[in-house]
């Protein structure tokens, strides 16, 4: 009868990290991954050099055989059909599937989703739950369909948020396992494992049970690298949640006598006796605390605290190490 076959979809590390789960997995549970479709490689490094993606690496160096198109045409078509997948599993890949493209699969697509869908469909769910303060950050497997994500729901998980939570540390953790790849990897296995079970006993493909999604659908949009600036008229609550979502990419950066200054980690400070929104212009540096951080006020009298900053080209340093060559920046307006 065989196995399911699987074309896996995807490209950056927690998609690499879920891949790697799958692979494990596939040799105990009744399912094979055929192919792997990512992104073409990228230039970086200050050579240009060509790079492939992080699950690119994964299926290369699981034998598995790698699909790279810069469109899904004709030729990424001719390229999946003879791999006969039975269904794709996708995790941030970056592109949008035709209907030609996913009549190629008997049981169309499946994918992981980090967010309560209908909430923050589109690409950048976890950094805007990050910005919008939320308690939780729902995990979704949901049907591919032909319009951004609004398939039926397939299984769901939540991850409690404490706020201190990165989009780097939810996504990809320590480079191996995170929240998200976790969950997603348990979520994604339950409804692998249904389908799969099912062939091996009735030689039959089919969905297990879904859910049409319910509720006030939101969207959310493509980071650009200026929504990282900020703007100190914001409350230290607003901007420390900045510094978070924006974390790895763009980075929340602000400016100090025309030179690029990153902040990298910070925290809202419980200091209200350094309230002083009356006489402070948003955006000063105020009088150095060694034990505290550097403490920088915000819009509304609150204060924002610096824990690791960085100047443009330069490396990252505690906030220690940044005061002791950092002349004159007590004081200082950032832009």
């Amino acid at each position: 009868m065989g196995k399911l076959r699987i074309l896996y979809a995807g490209s950056p590390l927690a998609s690499a990290i879920v891949l790697g789960n799958l692979i494990e997995d596939s040799k105990v549970g009744g399912y094979e991954i055929v192919g792997v479709l990512t992104n073409p490689p990228s230039a970086k490094g200050r050579h240009s050099a060509l790079v492939p993606t992080e699950v690119a690496e994964v299926a290369a160096g699981n034998g598995i055989e790698v699909l790279s198109f810069d469109h899904l045409k004709a030729e990424a078509r001719d390229a999946v059909a003879p791999l006969k997948a039975d269904l794709m599993v996708c995790f941030d890949y970056g592109k949008i599937f035709g209907p030609k493209f996913l009549s190629l699969f008997p049981l169309g697509g499946i994918n992981l989703h980090p967010s309560a869908l209908p909430k923050y469909r589109g690409c950048t769910p976890v950094p805007a739950a990050i910005l919008n303060g939320d308690d939780k950050l729902g995990v979704s497997v949901q049907t591919l369909a032909l319009e951004t994500d609004e398939g039926d729901i397939l299984a769901y998980g939540e991850i409690p948020l404490d706020g201190t939570e990165t989009t780097l540390s939810l996504m990809d953790g320590d480079g191996k396992e995170s929240k998200v790849t976790s969950l997603g990897t348990k979520l994604l296995l339950s409804v692998i494992r249904s389908i799969a079970d099912g062939f091996s006993k009735t030689g039959v493909l089919s969905l297990p049970a879904s859910k049409k999604q319910t509720g006030e659908p939101s969207y959310t949009p493509f980071i650009k690298k200026e929504d990282g600036i900020i703007d100190w008229k914001k409350s230290a609550v607003e901007i420390d949640r900045m510094v978070r979502a924006y974390t790895p990419w763009p980075l929340a950066s602000t400016g100090c006598g025309g030179v690029k200054l990153l902040i990298l980690k910070s925290k809202v400070s419980e200091n209200s006796t350094r309230n002083m929104k009356d006489v402070v212009i948003p955006g000063t540096v105020l009088p150095y605390r060694k034990s505290v951080g550097i403490e920088i006020a915000c819009g509304d009298g609150s204060i924002l605290v610096a824990t690791e900053l960085q100047w443009e080209k330069k490396k990252s340093m505690d906030y220690k190490s940044f005061m002791n060559g950092a002349r004159n920046f007590v004081g200082s307006v950032l832009d």
